[in-house]
């Protein structure tokens, strides 16, 4: 049980930790505004992505559970996307300030909104977590996967309130080295997902 706890944590830190849209908007916000609409951000979109992250797993994990060449198709594709998306992060030379930058004047209803649009309305994310998220259920085993899912929500959870927290903290200090070192160690734990996942494959057609 704890095996797949702590093996869906760490997914979850490796999938969530990369700077994108949803980070951006968490770190301008606490090194623009306060502590408690840092928090605010955070909050919302933990909710948000731990939401998108649910659909993702249940969703293609309990077809895949009906159809096994779907199950196949997804470990092939998925093992593909994830390498390619680790790969990604580990060449990828990141910038805070840059054209992804979002702004944090915004209404609580907005933030709401933003919070929802960055997670949700983005295509990217949510091929990538069906592919990642979809295509390690398939390789769980079925009594585990509820463990594994429980580890990735309190990634999020625990990863968006400790970003808030550190950038409030130390606004000063944290700049693209930081964030290039993030992103390298994440873009590792991914690659290494996603050769586990192409293990799994090849098992099913033996």
């Amino acid at each position: 049980m704890y095996e797949y706890l702590i093996k869906g944590l760490i997914l979850g830190f490796a999938y969530v930790a990369p700077i994108g849209t949803q980070n951006i908007f968490v770190i301008n916000t606490a090194i623009r505004k306060s502590k408690l609409k840092a928090y605010q951000v955070a909050v919302i979109t933990i909710f948000f992505d731990i939401s998108l992250a649910l659909s993702c797993f249940l969703g293609i994990g309990a077809l895949m559970e009906k159809f096994n060449l779907l199950k196949m198709l997804i470990l092939l594709l998925g093992s593909i996307a994830v390498i390619y998306i680790g790969a990604g992060l580990v060449r990828q030379v990141p910038e805070v300030q840059s054209g992804e930058t979002v702004d944090v004047n915004k209404s609580f209803i907005k933030i709401i909104w933003t919070c929802f649009a960055v997670t949700w309305l983005n295509p990217q994310a949510i091929i990538d977590g069906s592919l990642l998220l979809g295509g390690m259920r398939a390789s769980l085993p079925v009594d585990m996967a509820s463990y594994f899912i429980i580890g990735v929500c309190l990634s999020s959870a625990l990863w968006f309130t400790s970003l808030a927290t550190i950038v409030s903290l130390f606004k000063g200090k944290f700049n693209v080295k930081v964030i290039r070192i993030i992103n390298l160690a994440c873009g590792v734990v991914i690659m290494l997902y996603g050769f586990k996942l192409a293990y799994s494959f090849v098992k099913l057609l033996i």
